[in-house]
Order: C-alpha cells, then structure tokens, then sequence
C-alpha cells in the first residue's frame, strides 16, 4: 500500500510538471515507460553489438555483467579463443563496441536487476559468463538438467532467450519465462 501512495504521488508530480511542457500524457508516459524499464536490464541498442555478438549467439545486454568481465572477454586475445571460437574483430569495431559495453556494464546502470547483478558479485571477482554470476545462479536454482542441458530447445542457461520470451526487451522476470518442453513449469 505504502508503495501504492509513493508511485501514485509520483505520478501526480510528474503530471504536474510535464503539463508546463508539452503533451501531459506523452510526457506521463515516457516517465512511466522509464519507471518499468528501471526494473530490469537496459536492452540491447547497439547495432554494431547486435550484429557482431548477436551473430554467434543471443546478444547478452551489457547490463548483466561489470565492466571487469567484458574488459576480459572484450580484449583482442582473448577474441581469438571466445569459448572456443575465433571472435576476432576489426579494431574500429571492437573499439565501438567495447564502448558501448563499457557505459552499460552491471554496475554504471540505473537499471534495477543490473544492480543486483553487480551487489551479487564479490570483490576481486571476474567471472566470463554470465551463469558464473551469484545473481544469475540464484535466480535458476530450481531448474534440473532436464529442463536446460538435457532440453534441446535449451541446452544451457546461456541460452537466455530460450526461456526468457522478452530476452531481446531486456525482461527477464518469471512472468516471462516459458521452459520449453516443460508446461507444467509455468505458473
């Protein structure tokens, strides 16, 4: 209820000062818009990421890990050995991206599970995958082998849009989560 009353006067406030500028409900919206995308991870909204990362496999938002893990798996050497793939980049490329990760990264966002993401990670830890994550992992806990390695339509927990129906939106709650092969795990 307390939650209720704060938004509700937030509300009133932001109609209150937008209606000085512009339209009152394309202003409320945006406002409302940013309120709902603070909740989860800023998706992806770099093309040239998109396209380079996303080529290979699902284009992971920077948000999900700080800026010491994709200064690791960003750099030119380790591109040559990405998970046993040659991931090498033309250096204007890489440099484009390696800036747009950087200024997303978990712990420069305003983006709540980001923030998470980033308390859940000890200090002097690096990990290289986003399933090494604290955060990450507690949030999968429940899921057996069955319903990730041993599902074909999953066959990892890296594989996030797998499951996460709004992965590309960066939406990641269980309201959007649909196990494939496995109904009767949905709520």
């Amino acid at each position: 209820m307390k939650k209720q009353l704060i938004l509700i006067s937030a509300l009133i406030g932001a109609s209150v000062v937008t209606s000085a500028s512009g339209s009152e409900e394309e202003s409320l919206g945006k406002w409302i818009t940013t309120i709902s995308r603070t909740k989860e991870v800023k998706p992806v909204n770099n093309v040239a990421y998109a396209e380079e990362c996303g080529a290979c496999h699902f284009a992971f938002p920077p948000g999900l890990l700080p800026i010491q893990s994709w200064k690791k798996l960003l750099n030119p050497q380790a591109l040559e050995d990405h998970f046993d793939e040659n991931a090498e980049l033309d250096a204007d490329v890489l440099k484009s991206i390696q800036e747009y990760v950087f200024a997303n990264s978990s712990e420069k966002s305003y983006h709540k599970r980001s923030r998470k993401i980033t308390r859940s990670i000890s200090k002097g830890e690096t990990p290289l995958r986003i399933t090494e994550v604290a955060y990450i992992k507690r949030k999968h806990h429940e899921l057996t082998d069955n319903m990730v390695k041993e599902n074909e339509d999953v066959s990892s927990l890296s594989n996030c849009n797998a499951c996460h129906t709004q992965a590309e939106k960066g939406v990641f709650d269980d309201d959007t989560v649909r196990i494939p092969n496995f109904p009767e795990w949905e709520d």
